[in-house]
């Protein structure tokens, strides 16, 4: 066997004895009683070796390029991501010893960019978000490395059959609940990575469960779900980090999702400082925006007389954003006054209030 191939193996290894090392996420239950009869989950992902979703995502997309040749001995890896996705990625390259180099865009938190460095890895800012797939695929031209390239691969590298996704953990720990079946899994969208293995998943197991999409403002994920045009852009990038996209990604695929609500960034930071409260620990801003989705999920269950549960995704760790989305002179230099909007979702999920403003959606009645 040539050196190449023995590398590869060598590879594989270690990244299955990492993933042999680590626990499941847990699933942690949190009750609404402005929803009388639904049950919600949020599946913790924060709880992985680097604290967020994409740790799962990166550990498939390293195994999917090694498996494909793509990744050689002292060669670069590069990857565009907002900053999580990065982190986990130069967790897995630090692993196998190999350089990663970040394109972010310069907006980022400052804790992300820290938690690159803490991995060994590199960030190369842009400041036009619009332009890290371009710049991502420009490093790794010239310096012989691989793009990782998420946005593309997220769908196909995963496993949405079994092997522990996402979804079959979830199914396995809500085997025991009152209502072990969820009516609906509810996650933003990224790259659209896991709502497709959610939405084949559902399918593939033949459970009735449906899947809501809950994308973010400055998104156009949303606007081509209703239209059915992937051509949409923007020229600007998404206010809440980690989701939300200026172009449709190759990893969207609307075909399995159920329905889709488009959050404004503001009900989304006011749900994110709700939902640190109930929790008793700071969360990311894209799990506000899922627990809009759930509430909004949720009063459609009500609307419909159906009782049951919902299982939302908390993406990562608030520790991330001290600096931004949990730093009080940094939400009023943004114009943000959450307050009322906290106490607004405060008085929806616990007194079944309506939620503020009117919420596009698609797919809810």
């Amino acid at each position: 066997m040539n050196s190449l191939r023995q590398w590869v193996r060598e590879s594989i290894r270690i990244i299955e004895a990492d993933f042999q090392r680590s626990a499941d996420t847990h699933l942690i239950p949190l009750e609404l009683p402005g929803l009388p009869g639904v049950e919600l989950y949020f599946k913790d992902e924060s709880s992985h070796p680097t604290g967020s979703l994409k740790h799962r995502l990166a550990r498939s997309l390293f195994l999917y390029a090694l498996c494909n040749g793509w990744l050689k001995p002292g060669a670069p890896v590069i990857e565009a991501s907002s900053g999580s996705t990065a982190i986990s990625e130069a967790y897995f390259a630090r692993l196998l010893g190999l350089p990663f180099i970040a394109v972010v865009p310069a907006s980022t938190a400052k804790e992300k960019l820290a938690q690159i460095a803490f991995y060994g890895g590199q960030s190369h800012l842009v400041d036009d978000p619009t332009q890290i797939y371009a710049e991502s695929e420009r490093l790794a031209r010239e310096s012989g490395g691989h793009y990782l390239d998420q946005f593309t691969y997220a769908e196909r590298a995963t496993d949405w059959r079994a092997n522990n996704n996402i979804a079959e953990s979830i199914f396995q720990q809500l085997r025991f609940e009152r209502y072990p079946v969820p009516s609906w899994l509810v996650s933003s969208p990224g790259t659209g990575g896991t709502l497709a293995t959610l939405g084949r998943y559902v399918r593939y197991r033949q459970h009735e469960t449906r899947v809501l999409c809950a994308d973010a403002e400055r998104s156009v994920f949303f606007d081509s779900y209703v239209s059915g045009d992937r051509s949409l852009t923007l020229d600007c990038g998404s206010g809440i980090e980690g989701i939300g996209r200026p172009r449709v990604e190759a990893s969207f695929l609307p075909e399995v999702i159920d329905a889709m609500v488009k959050v404004p960034d503001a009900l989304s930071l006011a749900a994110m400082h709700y939902l640190a409260r109930r929790l008793g620990r700071r969360v990311g801003a894209s799990s506000g925006t899922n627990l809009i989705g759930a509430i909004m999920a949720g009063r459609y269950m009500l609307k419909c007389g159906e009782r049951g549960s919902m299982v939302a995704l908390l993406c990562d760790s608030g520790e991330r954003y001290a600096t931004s989305y949990y730093d009080a002179a940094w939400l009023r230099a943004q114009g943000f006054d959450l307050e009322p909007l906290i106490a607004a979702v405060e008085a929806c999920a616990e007194h079944g209030a309506p939620l503020p403003g009117t919420l596009a959606q698609a797919g809810l009645g």
